[in-house]
């Protein structure tokens, strides 16, 4: 009899997974307790891979040999505790492609900067020619390309909810930009708890592989002798012993494993936030053994990932600019800290247990105006009300857009740089920057 797989939620994770178990041969169930989309619908029939929506029914679940876990699916989710409560092992979709493919994986995770980076990279790897796949929070699934067209190289960026459910994934390049607080309300408020899942991209590693760092991070430094590791990469901003990335006279030094350096203006990428960006694709490329040349002439082209950073406009002297993939404060630190300009910034969302003190100073010094765009504003009110700087009540993007173009003057930035999840007033960050790119349109 065929092993039995149960994939919990039907998203793109899920879908992936779904195809390759099916492909495999494994007796293949999908179970989604909201709905399904009408594209992933589409694909699992024409798999024939049996599915349900808006339900979970236990009879056809809790007969699983193994469950595959979509990550926005929380571990205190009542099917999964009974998932686990009856021993059942639950797995990530990554974890479970990761065990169908010979390829490399180049993984990246951090609390900032990690689609940037993950984009970045694979944007080397293409120029290079290499055979490659992008996966993980950004690109097709893995599972799905691991099935249909598989890679000798992944790019995988990976989110703390999908290193919560791996355990024999092994990945060749581990990147870690920073940690701060982040998803704390799915860590018990705990931030240990949080770190331990970001570390969990060592996990496995072999001496030969790879740990690229940001040497500056006072976290990832208290954590590093806790666990086994590849070879250690780390770069910083200003030159320090043992580091492999570091800038001098304007440029920027790899000097490991082969010596390199570019000028720092030369960047495509701009702000500091995008010179660690840069530094850590760099050292990715050069660890695969991408000609240094290669890597010079993609860190100089990349033009940038959209929702980060993301210009949009210029309307009346006034700067529009997108950064609704900001779903944290230490985001939003980085976004503000790059601003030239006084600043109206749009915050507000589904918070996740943040602490906005991070980017009291950066706000008392840049900003003449807050939008607050959400449903439940009071926890902000309650931390910037005293500042003295103007601030409104939206519920909706059209009115956002209205009120900053109300607030802003010629020579100033409109920038929507949340702090928080989309999820109270919008599907997601994506449709939060789409809607507000749309309703900045309207005044071209």
């Amino acid at each position: 009899m065929n092993k039995r797989i149960v994939i919990l939620g039907a998203g793109e994770s899920g879908c992936g997974a779904a195809i390759l178990a099916n492909k495999l041969g494994f007796e293949v169930f999908v179970s989604d307790f909201g709905s399904i989309s009408d594209k992933y619908k589409k694909v699992l029939d024409e798999h024939g891979i049996e599915w349900e929506e808006k339900q979970h029914t236990e009879a056809l679940i809790l007969n699983a040999q193994e469950v595959i876990k979509s990550p926005g699916i929380p571990c205190e989710a009542p099917m999964v505790k009974r998932v686990s409560d009856a021993g059942i092992p639950i797995i990530s979709e990554i974890e479970f492609a990761g065990r169908y493919t010979k390829a490399k994986m180049i993984c990246i995770t951090g609390s900032n900067g990690k689609t940037t980076t993950t984009s970045l990279i694979y944007y080397i790897f293409k120029e290079a020619g290499l055979n490659v796949g992008l996966a993980g929070n950004i690109g097709n699934s893995l599972a799905l390309q691991v099935a249909e067209d598989d890679k000798d190289y992944y790019i995988v960026e990976l989110s703390s909810f999908q290193l919560d459910n791996m355990y024999e994934f092994r990945a060749n390049v581990a990147v870690l930009m920073n940690i701060t607080p982040d998803h704390l309300d799915r860590y018990e408020h705990k931030m240990q708890n949080y770190v331990d899942a970001k570390f969990r991209i060592l996990q496995n590693q072999q001496p030969d592989d790879a740990f690229v760092f940001w040497n500056d991070d006072p976290i990832i430094q208290n954590e590093l002798p806790k666990h086994k590791h590849g070879k250690l990469y780390p770069f910083a901003e200003n030159k320090k012993e043992g580091l492999v990335a570091y800038t001098e006279e304007h440029k920027i030094i790899f000097t490991e494993p082969t010596p390199f350096n570019m000028e720092q203006e030369e960047l495509s990428l701009t702000g500091k936030h995008n010179l660690y960006n840069s530094m850590a694709a760099g050292i990715s490329a050069n660890v695969a053994g991408i000609r240094k040349e290669t890597i010079r002439e993609a860190l100089k082209s990349f033009t940038g990932v959209e929702h980060r950073l993301e210009r949009v406009a210029m309307i009346d002297g006034v700067e529009y600019i997108n950064d609704s993939k900001a779903t944290n404060v230490n985001s939003c630190w980085y976004a503000l800290q790059s601003m030239k300009r006084k600043t109206i910034l749009i915050l507000g969302g589904k918070d996740k247990g943040n602490d906005y003190s991070e980017i009291a100073d950066l706000v008392r010094e840049k900003c003449n105006g807050l939008i607050f765009l959400g449903v439940d504003n009071s926890k902000l009110h309650t931390f910037f009300d005293s500042f003295g700087i103007p601030t409104v009540d939206v519920r909706s993007m059209q009115d956002c857009v209205c009120e900053a173009r109300n607030m802003a003057k010629r020579g100033e930035t409109v920038l929507l740089s949340p702090c928080c999840a989309s999820f109270d007033l919008f599907k997601s960050y994506e449709d939060r920057g789409e809607q507000f790119k749309n309703e900045v349109a309207k005044y071209l």
